[in-house]
This record gives C-alpha cells, structure tokens and sequence, in this order.
C-alpha cells in the first residue's frame, strides 16, 4: 500500500537548516491500522503530512499504490489528495455550515457529483458516524466527539483509500476517546480502508493499531507489530511510552536479597496462554515458590495478553527447570534486578 524509503525533511529557520525527518523507512500495508507515536516535537505530524504532500519531503521516496507521489504535478496532486482522507485534532469543521453541508464539501469540491448524488452519499455517512438525526444542526450544536465524527464523516465522503488521523483524540475526553477509536476500527473493517494515525498515547495504538513506528528526533527508533512493541520495547523512548501506561511500578517492589535465592521474574503471555493456569502447572511440576507480586491481563487490539512480576525462590537445578517449563509454554521470561538501586538521595 505504502513504501516510504529514506525520507529526509529540512526546514529553513533563520537561516539555519532544520532536520524534521531523518533517514525514514516504513513499510504500511492495504487495509491495517498504522500507528506513528512519538513525543511534542518528535517529527509525527510533519511525516503523517508527507503522506498527501501537505509536506512535500527534502529527499527520498513513497510509493502509495505503486506510485511515487513526490513526483507529482499539481494535477496529480490533486486527484491524490481526493484519495487520501485526513481527520484533524481540532475538527477544522466549517461553523456557518450544517453538518450536512460539512460532509457534502468535497464532494462539491471534486466536481463529481450532482446534488442527489451528494444527499445519498451525506446520508450514508451521517448513519455510519451514528449522526443520522444531527444533519441539520450545526458544529457549534455538537460535542467534541460528535464534532469528531463529522471530522471522520467528511473525510470518507470521496470514498478515499487511505484516512490520516492527526491526534485525532487528543482533545477528547477518555470515554470519549474510546468511542472515537472504537469509530474508526469499525470503519476499517467494514471498509478495508488503511488509517494512519499519529498520537501521543501508547493507550491509543494498543487499542486498535495492527503496526506501529515510534519517532524521536525525526527517525523511526523502533517498529513492529504493536503487540511485540508493547510487550517487548527494545528502545529507551519506546519503554518510557509504555511504563506510562502500565499497572507495574518496579520502585514500589521489595527489594529481594539475591543470597536467598530469589530472583524477580517479569513473565509475558499473549493470546491463549493468557487464560491458561500457568503457575499452577508450574507448581505442580516443580518444587520451586512463587510469589506474584504485581499482574495485569488486558488486550492489544483484540489480542489478550499477561504480565506478571514474580519471585521466583528455588534451587538452581530448580530455576532453571522452571524456565524451561516456562518457555515450552510460549512465556517470554525477562529476569529483573533483585536488589533495584535505590533512588539519589536515599
């Protein structure tokens, strides 16, 4: 669907040349969710951007269906932009016009439909956002998440291929946001139709995201299927994104004194191994003490997965026989610190 190859853009500021994009490389495929995550001024909106040239790159190269697009002319362009949706975070919605008349907008922009044409395309949006009884009223007479699903409704009225989301739920509330998210993977199913969406929130690309790229000062650092990116962060900006959004708070354990013998265990189980009862069968086979001391079990995407931090107390014979058990169960098994260093000032 979408190849970026080695994608570089430099801005002029005050003379001085600015590196946005650094040396990018991704890979999205037809009818998934990508998502681009990275902190204020990581360079995410600028590359979400490059997508329909709203940014047109420094250097390199992205074929959108086969087709390199930097090489566009404004006709082109144009036409691609017709392909390519875009949601806002602010809604950019137009407050002199009806909800209708917002969703009809680039319908009448492309000239390519007549009055009934748009009518029945505008009805059929307003019923796919759940707005059927809104057309009439204006932005102003919405909330933010109704004002959203306009945003989303406008953005499929020319049956586009491709739908940008910048933030598009940063201005949410959570109940809300969740709803909003919940929006748009149902419009990628029921539509095949590949989103891209950039955010701030690890919570947002866990919950409907298929793949994603993790940007810090214009290069991608990390990428992956989100649930080994989530499970398994491998770069110091991914692991801070993701402590930010996990249950566990390794400072708050005990410290466990390596001369007993214990040693602190973080174990990760995706898809049926979550349900299953693990450390019972463990303890069955084995002479070794466990004790759980932190756990969650929740779901990346409609993947369910388990992490639990455990003391481990056995022989070495012992141990190593339970590590054994635990990867022929598909458990990954990281092994923590067992005396964590104290904060400064301690």
């Amino acid at each position: 669907m979408i190849q970026i190859s080695q994608l570089e853009k430099k801005y002029i500021v005050k003379g001085q040349a600015v590196q946005a994009l650094r040396n990018v490389s991704l890979t999205i495929e037809q009818a998934s969710i990508f998502g681009i995550i990275g902190r204020s001024g990581a360079g995410k909106s600028t590359l979400l951007r490059t997508l329909n040239l709203l940014e047109r790159p420094s250097a390199g190269q992205i074929l959108f269906e086969g087709e390199d697009i930097t090489a566009y002319d404004q006709a082109q362009l144009l036409k691609l932009r017709q392909r390519v949706g875009m949601v806002f975070q602010h809604f950019n919605l137009l407050n002199a016009k009806t909800i209708a008349e917002n969703i009809a907008f680039p319908l009448i922009l492309s000239g390519n439909t007549n009055a009934q044409q748009r009518r029945d395309r505008v009805n059929e949006l307003l019923e796919l956002v759940g707005l059927q009884e809104h057309g009439h009223k204006y932005p102003s007479q919405l909330s933010g998440g109704q004002k959203q699903r306009v945003g989303i409704a406008r953005a499929l009225a020319n049956y586009p291929h491709l739908l940008l989301c910048d933030e598009a739920t940063s201005a949410l509330d959570p109940e809300t946001t969740q709803s909003i998210l919940r929006l748009l993977s149902d419009i990628n199913q029921k539509l095949g139709l590949t989103i891209v969406l950039i955010t701030h929130e690890m919570q947002v690309i866990r919950s409907i995201c298929d793949q994603v790229a993790v940007i810090e000062g214009g290069e991608i650092v990390e990428q992956g299927a989100v649930a080994d990116v989530f499970l398994h962060p491998k770069h110091n900006v991914t692991q801070k994104l993701v402590a930010e959004h996990q249950a566990f708070d390794l400072e708050q354990l005990p410290q466990w004194n390596t001369a007993t013998g214990s040693q602190l265990l973080r174990l990760t189980y995706v898809g049926n191994a979550a349900h299953e009862p693990i450390l019972s069968r463990i303890a069955a086979q084995t002479q070794a003490e466990i004790t759980i001391l932190q756990g969650t079990i929740s779901r990346v995407k409609q993947t369910p997965y388990g992490q639990l931090i455990v003391a481990l107390n056995a022989s070495a014979a012992e141990s190593a026989k339970v590590l054994q058990l635990l990867r022929e169960m598909d458990v990954t098994v990281d092994v923590l610190p067992a005396d964590p260093a104290p904060a400064q000032g301690e």
